[in-house]
């Protein structure tokens, strides 16, 4: 029996939280598989059959309190004093957690996600995965960071699984001579796959934006979108505001969602997905599981974009202002916006497939690992 100790530092509340939702149908795949017995540290929420949580002495409402201060990542860039002395509570919190773990015996894997989160692995004799993601590779950027990660990492077979092929190249730079670097993509939730989109939709006007509202994340929007929504097109944007922002009137703003609104109420009639997004996206989640829909995503031109829209077969790339437009304008024909929507369905499935894939994969890192332990 692999025992398997995940870490996380995001995790939804309950079924209609959006946060960290791909924490928790990571962690309901890997209990679905043989010969894993699965602990979860990460922000208290229902927990998936055959998942145990090891939250102890106050972490659960000390972990509350950061998501709702949004998260390490962006406490870190927005508010570097606070973030910093969270970033060392969470340290001493996640050390304790690692230390109960390795004193137990036999076949022992910490799957840690995000970087940041290897860091209390010091000095502990426990073999790692970790998933690294493209915030990430922001954090790399902090003075000291990368010497600290590779302290860790020479401590202990791990492998770095970067969740797209584009973080490949930077993190051989760091860190190869340390780590196995093998992309493992996260999966997708098959009720993506089971939606079904008419006509109607690809004629609908109605495009949509989820995303966290933060200036980088909305990235180009507010200068290419002005005058081409408003009229014949509507834009909705659906995510929490995290940062104080006026939106101009021709965005439609819903506040925060969840993936069973998503599922039942917008993939299904709205023209397309679109982002226009200058964050430092690893690959994003909210794309693949959109294209899986069946749906055409319009993209601004980004390495964790490119990894995903093959421009003009699955989706659009734009650049500017004027290719942005005459994407929209693509798209409103019903026969191209169909077809690019099913070869956004079909690459999914072909190259990135479900959950339970992505666990199978996960599972066959940890042997690899313990065979080197």
């Amino acid at each position: 029996m692999r025992q398997v100790l995940l870490t996380a530092t995001s995790y939804p509340a309950d079924a209609d939280d959006w946060r960290g939702r791909f924490i928790y149908d990571m962690a309901q795949s890997l209990a679905r598989q043989n010969g894993v017995d699965l602990a979860l540290w990460a922000p208290p929420g229902d927990m998936p059959d055959g998942v145990r949580t090891v939250l102890r002495d106050g972490d659960a409402n000390w972990m509350s309190g950061l998501l709702e201060r949004g998260g390490i990542t962006h406490l870190l860039r927005q508010k570097p004093l606070q973030g910093m002395r969270d970033a060392l509570t969470l340290c001493l919190r996640l050390r304790r957690a690692y230390q109960q773990f390795g004193r137990l015996a036999g076949k022992r894997v910490a799957h840690v996600n995000w970087l940041q989160n290897a860091l209390p692995l010091k000095g502990l004799d426990i073999s790692a995965l970790i998933t690294v993601l493209g915030s990430d590779l922001a954090l790399l950027r902090l003075p000291g960071m990368v010497p600290m990660l590779r302290s860790v990492l020479r401590d202990r077979p791990v492998i770095l699984a970067p969740n797209a092929e584009w973080m490949l190249p930077p993190l051989k730079a760091q860190f190869g001579d340390l780590a196995e670097i093998r992309p493992i993509p996260f999966g997708v939730h098959s009720r993506w796959f089971d939606i079904t989109r008419g006509e109607p939709a690809a004629r609908s006007g109605d495009w949509l934006l989820v995303s966290r509202v933060t200036r980088a994340k909305l990235g180009h929007l507010l200068d290419w979108g002005r005058g081409l929504f408003g009229v014949h097109r509507n834009l909705h944007l659906l995510g929490p505001m995290q940062e104080a922002i006026e939106l101009p009137s021709w965005i439609r703003y819903h506040g925060a969602t969840h993936p069973g609104a998503l599922a039942a109420d917008w993939f299904p009639r709205v023209q397309g997905l679109l982002t226009l997004s200058t964050h430092d996206e690893g690959r994003p989640q909210v794309m693949i599981e959109a294209m899986a829909a069946g749906m055409p995503v319009i993209a601004s031109d980004l390495p964790a974009h490119r990894d995903l829209v093959r421009h003009g077969e699955n989706g659009l790339v734009v650049a500017d202002r004027e290719s942005f437009r005459l994407a929209l304008e693509h798209l409103d024909n019903p026969e191209t916006s169909g077809a690019m929507g099913e070869a956004g369905r079909r690459w999914v499935a072909e190259c990135i497939g479900t959950w339970d894939d992505c666990a199978r994969r996960y599972v066959g890192a940890y042997d690899d690992l313990l065979r080197h332990a």
